[in-house]
């Protein structure tokens, strides 16, 4: 399928080509999540009565937690397989498992107003209380009240404990899953868990390990599906509608709570890099739309920015497993420094470009100014310029003047008097 990029504006796209930690950080402003309200949809908590599948689901691991000799592997995949780990019920007692967590190791929680002196507070509390959405409906307002202050303290313990650690916009989208599920002591000790291990590349000061980890999905992408790749590279998409995705493993994208929990028992009980893997599966999902949209960018971008409900995660989640099984991170790493280099050399040819017509630009500039008399120029410092400024905007007021009262005096008329 050919790809026609000439409509395709080039500064729009090599910003959205991922690249620099600097082209992450200015797009970072464009998405959902850094927007001063929070525009998606409701997230839909409908319950669903349980298929005999998944009551067979159930039962197994309810076996599986009465015996005294199931180990973490038996923990990964149930969470793994079809059906995940069914109810959020059965998720408070497997998730701390599936990390090694001890339940009665908690620490003691500080209150509110201990931790309100960090600087992160102000940007912590402003992204809870933009999360309303993500909390059930129907919640009382002094429970959601509560839930709201237990999110922030639930943030602000990691970045406190971990101060090498930075807090990003979509943390937020993470912990209040946890929350719901598990509750603030137990969400705390995941979170903290998380933070150190598979999220703890997205806490750096920069997005630069971000941007590198993102381009995985393109040599990904060239192996198990060469005509999608081709398609999407040729438009340029660049990477940048899989960012939410991975900083918040699907949590902000999503529109169903039941897939969020579904997505984050997978995510749980797998590698850290797996979230790359289900964004490459996900667009494979999508293939056939991705080609209806005429190799645009902005359509490919917007229409991959918006995951519809009806999609099918076990297919999504099981091809992922078994690219990640014949596609490994290691295997895929070489080609991923050699799209790294070659984006930035793509870069510099872009700045250089636009550099040159700059200057071109100012030499024209300077070569037509050279050419006016200087009291035509708009010189604040020549009182001839400023005169000039004024006598034709009063001049102007003056003609439009003569215009609306009809008057029969003609404008040359003013230097007959």
């Amino acid at each position: 399928m050919e790809c026609d990029t000439s409509s395709l504006d080039e500064e729009t796209s090599s910003l959205l080509n991922n690249g620099s930690s600097g082209d992450f950080e200015k797009q970072s402003e464009l998405n959902d999540f850094d927007e001063n309200e929070d525009t998606r949809s409701e997230l839909k908590f409908d319950r669903e009565l349980e298929t005999e599948a998944e009551r067979t689901k159930r039962a197994k691991i309810e076996e599986a937690l009465s015996n005294n000799n199931s180990g973490l592997k038996t923990w990964q995949q149930l969470a793994i397989d079809e059906f995940g780990l069914v109810g959020d019920d059965l998720r408070r007692k497997v998730w701390p498992l599936l990390l090694e967590l001890d339940p009665d190791g908690v620490e003691k929680t500080p209150l509110l107003e201990e931790l309100s002196n960090h600087s992160e507070y102000e940007q912590v509390v402003l992204d809870v209380n933009r999360s309303l959405k993500r909390f059930p409906p129907g919640i009382p307002y002094k429970q959601r009240l509560a839930l709201q202050d237990q999110l922030t303290v639930l943030i602000l313990r990691v970045i406190i404990k971990y101060p090498h650690l930075r807090y990003y916009q979509g943390y937020h989208d993470v912990a209040i899953t946890f929350l719901l599920v598990v509750g603030e002591a137990l969400g705390f000790s995941i979170m903290e868990r998380l933070s150190t291990d598979h999220l703890r590349e997205c806490m750096e000061p920069t997005m630069e390990k971000t941007s590198y980890r993102l381009t995985y999905i393109y040599p990904l992408l060239s192996r198990v599906d060469p005509k999608l790749y081709e398609f999407m590279d040729r438009a340029m998409v660049g990477t940048m509608f899989a960012l939410p995705w991975y900083l918040t493993w699907f949590g902000h994208s999503l529109n169903q709570y039941k897939d969020v929990v579904r997505l984050y028992d997978f995510f749980l009980a797998s590698p850290p890099l797996m979230p790359l893997y289900v964004a490459a599966s996900l667009v494979v999902e999508r293939r056939e739309e991705v080609f209806e949209q005429g190799c645009d960018m902005a359509s490919i971008h917007c229409l991959l920015s918006q995951i519809p409900d009806n999609l099918d995660f076990e297919g999504i989640l099981q091809r992922a497993l078994g690219y990640y099984k014949s596609h490994p991170p290691q295997k895929l790493e070489s080609e991923v420094k050699k799209r790294v280099k070659k984006e930035a050399e793509q870069r510099k040819k872009e700045e250089m470009r636009i550099r040159k017509r700059l200057n071109r630009n100012n030499t024209i500039w300077v070569r037509f100014s050279n050419r006016v008399p200087s009291w035509l120029m708009f010189n604040y410092r020549s009182k001839y310029g400023l005169l000039f400024a004024t006598a034709t905007i009063l001049l102007g007021y003056y003609a439009y003047y003569l215009k609306t009262t009809n008057s029969k005096q003609t404008f040359l008329g003013i230097f007959n008097t």
